[in-house]
């Protein structure tokens, strides 16, 4: 029996992970994951709480208390926590400040690693976030790295209505203790200042099915 094929996107903040992995996902008929979202999740439950971010052994002990499963709605993996599927929530201005944060956390890391590994469970994915192609899924042939210069990003952030300071949040990344944000191993690099989300998708398309029939899958 094949086991499931994972594509793993990564790349930095506002790069447009999420809207490719979702069209790239869509085009193969694949379940779509986005871990920032399973981040951004538990950051916003421990703001709820009015948690002390910083204290890294009480946010470590919510992973291991909160009511929270994953549920597969329409090829989608979304965070079911008490009943209740967060959306608008975890990108508040709030929850995006504490997300940082919380991802730094190692003891969260190792957790949210074992969760998003557990999603293999819903067949072929397109995974996107910040280390899927270097801890999650180190070992999958399908790895795409997303970037641009931080001015493009920036501008991406504003016209989303967002604020945040990429910079910052480019050096939290890179810079933790526990799986920093770094080019996989094997893993194609796009620069898609100047692409559109059709033309940053047809490159990952295109290189998928390459290394779909090189490898004979």
């Amino acid at each position: 029996m094949t086991s499931p094929l994972v594509i793993a996107i990564d790349g930095t903040s506002a790069s447009g992970k999420s809207t490719t992995a979702r069209r790239v996902a869509r085009h193969f008929g694949y379940t779509y994951v986005d871990t920032g979202a399973m981040y951004r999740t538990l950051a916003w439950h421990c703001v709820m709480k009015h948690m002390d971010l910083h204290d890294e052994k009480a946010v470590a002990a919510v992973c291991r208390k909160w009511k929270t499963s994953l549920v597969n709605v329409d090829h989608h993996v979304r965070m079911l926590v008490d009943g209740y599927f967060p959306e608008s929530e975890i990108r508040t201005s709030e929850a995006t400040a504490a997300v940082a944060i919380v991802a730094a956390n190692t003891k969260v890391r190792e957790w949210m690693k074992t969760l998003q590994q557990s999603c293999i469970q819903f067949g072929n994915l397109v995974m996107e976030g910040r280390d899927i192609g270097t801890a999650i899924f180190p070992d999958t042939d399908f790895k795409f790295y997303l970037d641009a210069p931080l001015a493009e990003r920036s501008k991406r952030r504003w016209a989303d209505g967002v604020q945040e300071d990429l910079a910052k949040r480019d050096h939290s990344d890179s810079q933790r203790a526990s799986n920093p944000l770094m080019i996989p191993l094997g893993a194609m690099v796009i620069n898609n200042s100047g692409l559109t989300i059709e033309q940053t998708c047809q490159l990952i398309v295109d290189e998928v099915n390459r290394r779909l029939a090189a490898r004979n899958y």
